[in-house]
């Protein structure tokens, strides 16, 4: 039995989480709190193996907790009502999190997964909040920031700085990097249009997203090419957009 805190101050929603929580037979709820104050209290005294947190408490956040903790021993699916900030960090940590009003299936999809990785990857977390505690001071993303790209096989931390550009492979997601490198994520490309800081990531077309840094030159008939000499198309409706970024680029 996976021993578990919720903290969540919103009554409906926590009796909501108990209710589900019920429902699956790993799981053994071993308290909640409605605060940081309590939830650091609990947290230290039933050393818990997941955690289910909210972002937003009466007197804080899920950040201000995490940055109380020592050390964090267990797992954390957050629980948020949507707010960009928020979730953009978690992304980038590529944590997990489930959105207000709580999906059933969602819920149990997550339970699931943390039941089958048992107590593998808790140092791999680390790393991840670490990610997450910096991008949620930095909501402005700049090429230092770090990321998280989870694919099947592991998860891969890289700076901003390192991506080249991405390229849309159906629902899939083809990261050209630094040095040659290159990382196929099972998310479309959309997931990392909306994720990527717009200062530096250029969508010059349906299928590309690239870092500006790397941008060698426009030409005008609708072709960007790259440092490397990676020649990436321009869609016609999006010229204009291509030539206002690049002639604002610092």
């Amino acid at each position: 039995m996976i021993r578990t805190l919720i903290i969540e101050d919103e009554p409906a929603v926590r009796k909501e989480i108990e209710w589900l929580l019920q429902k699956q037979s790993d799981f053994n709820l071993i308290g909640a709190a409605t605060n940081v104050a309590d939830a650091l209290i609990l947290i230290k005294s039933t050393a818990p193996e997941l955690v289910l947190m909210d972002i937003q408490l009466t007197d804080g956040t899920a950040f201000d907790i995490l940055n109380q903790l020592e050390e964090i021993n267990f797992k954390i699916i957050f629980i948020t009502a949507f707010n960009h900030f928020a979730v953009k960090a978690i992304k980038y940590g590529a944590l997990d999190y489930l959105l207000k009003p709580l999906d059933e299936n969602e819920f149990q999809t997550a339970l699931t997964k943390i039941a089958e990785d048992g107590a593998n990857g808790l140092a791999q977390q680390q790393q991840q909040i670490s990610i997450l505690k910096s991008q949620s001071l930095n909501t402005e993303g700049d090429l230092e920031s770090r990321i998280v790209l989870h694919t099947l096989e592991f998860l891969q931390v890289l700076q901003l700085k390192e991506i080249v550009y991405c390229q849309s492979e159906g629902g899939y997601t083809n990261f050209f990097l630094t040095e040659g490198r290159k990382i196929m994520i099972s998310k479309p490309l959309k997931f990392y249009d909306e994720l990527l800081p717009e200062k530096w990531f250029l969508r010059p077309h349906q299928s590309y997203l690239v870092n500006v840094l790397y941008v060698d030159k426009f030409l005008k008939s609708g072709t960007i090419i790259l440092k490397d000499k990676t020649e990436i198309p321009v869609s016609s409706r999006r010229k204009d957009y291509i030539i206002q970024h690049i002639n604002h680029i610092e």
